[in-house]
């Protein structure tokens, strides 16, 4: 409540000095700040997403529903010196809010990003805070610059998401052109907004990434689309691995807690994830693979009996291109496989195939997005899904 009543008196105060406030194009921010001593700065942005998702079942009648996918608010800039950058984003929709459980107190997941990054030195980076873990580069990218409406299966299955932590990050040239890249993050390991503290133990994550042709303009390694048009050919490839030690969820830090009957069971989970990216003169390409492995899978009471649960061992591989015309509309596809452990989980491999086209007006600021999927499951129900979203961001 308290949120809601800070959100809607922000706003009142904006409209009614709007005429007053100097504020940027669109897609910049809603307006930036910077104090009278420039010891800080912040930008305010805003963005929705608004989707229409219609299914039909192998067998069944249809389904379709409309939603408010994502609403967020975003203040990001510097304190008092440039060296010591922050990011705030705050989730106003049920699907971002939703979660609350005891481990959260009950109460709404409203932020998904806290987070403070000192450059304490040339090419070095130290962040604190909660935010998105170096994991697979699909679930980096941000919702709000995706290629196609969303994000792949392989993202939903295995991705590791954000946490609460320390990241240290480096980068430097193997020569002109060649950039390497360098992350190490320690972390709760149990995903974000948790309160009750930490169970099990801790969670490590190390990421590296090599760019053999240079950077890409406007970071668009993490963005979808090449909506930068490169000019020469440009790659990325990124391997992390990330240990979760005596984890108590069934998806390293995502999933369901695997309780029993002395509180909750603990395994380690390790997840590799092996990504591409590459773009030239519109077109790009991305390619995911991912593998989850546990040191017993089996969730057990004291005495030895399963509880039920297991982790959700396995593999995923998604690959997805698009070309954009010059007309700003692009063609895109997707393939994504998913194998999980059937002798474990008991779920049978998964195929899906998507075509998408999308419309961007001011590049991922404004745009409209659709697409239609096939979903292929082994001694299972096959689905056909339509999908159309509209994105606006100031």
């Amino acid at each position: 409540m308290k949120l809601r009543l800070f959100v809607i008196a922000f706003f009142t105060l904006f409209i009614m000095n709007a005429q007053e406030i100097n504020a940027p194009k669109f897609g910049k921010g809603i307006f930036n700040l910077v104090g009278q001593d420039s010891t800080w700065t912040m930008k305010i942005a805003a963005r929705m997403q608004f989707l229409a998702v219609s299914t039909w079942p192998e067998g069944q009648s249809n389904e379709s529903e409309f939603l408010v996918r994502r609403a967020r608010l975003k203040f990001d800039g510097y304190a008092f010196s440039p060296k010591l950058e922050y990011k705030l984003e705050l989730g106003l929709s049920n699907n971002d809010i939703s979660g609350a459980s005891e481990f959260t107190s009950n109460a709404p997941r409203y932020i998904l990003d806290a987070v403070i990054k000192w450059h304490f030195a040339p090419n070095f980076e130290l962040w604190f805070g909660q935010t998105k873990l170096p994991g697979n580069r699909e679930r980096v990218i941000s919702s709000g610059n995706m290629q196609m409406v969303d994000r792949s299966l392989l993202n939903s299955r295995f991705n590791i998401d954000r946490d609460m932590g320390i990241q240290l990050r480096h980068k430097f040239n193997l020569s002109e052109k060649f950039v390497v890249k360098e992350i190490f993050a320690i972390s709760q390991g149990e995903g974000r907004n948790i309160t009750t503290g930490n169970l099990g133990g801790h969670q490590y994550t190390s990421r590296l990434e090599i760019l053999p042709f240079g950077e890409f303009a406007s970071d668009g390694d993490y963005s979808g689309s090449d909506l930068k048009r490169e000019k020469t050919p440009k790659l990325a490839i990124g391997a992390t691995y990330d240990f979760n030690n005596n984890a108590v969820k069934n998806r390293s830090n995502q999933g369901s807690y695997m309780a029993n009957d002395v509180g909750f069971y603990e395994t380690n989970i390790s997840t590799v994830f092996v990504d591409a990216m590459f773009k030239y003169d519109g077109f790009s390409l991305m390619a995911e693979y991912s593998n989850r492995d546990a040191k017993d899978p089996y969730a057990k009471n004291s005495d030895g009996t399963l509880t039920g649960d297991e982790v959700q061992v396995g593999s995923g591989l998604n690959l997805q291109a698009g070309y954009l015309f010059k007309s700003n509309w692009e063609v895109s596809g997707r393939y994504t496989n998913i194998a999980l452990d059937k002798t474990i989980t008991g779920k049978d491999t998964e195929n899906q195939y998507t075509l998408g086209v999308s419309k961007y007006i001011v590049g991922h600021k404004l745009k409209v997005q659709t697409d239609i999927s096939h979903l292929e499951v082994a001694n299972g129900t096959n689905e056909l899904m339509y999908r159309l979203q509209f994105d606006i961001h100031f």
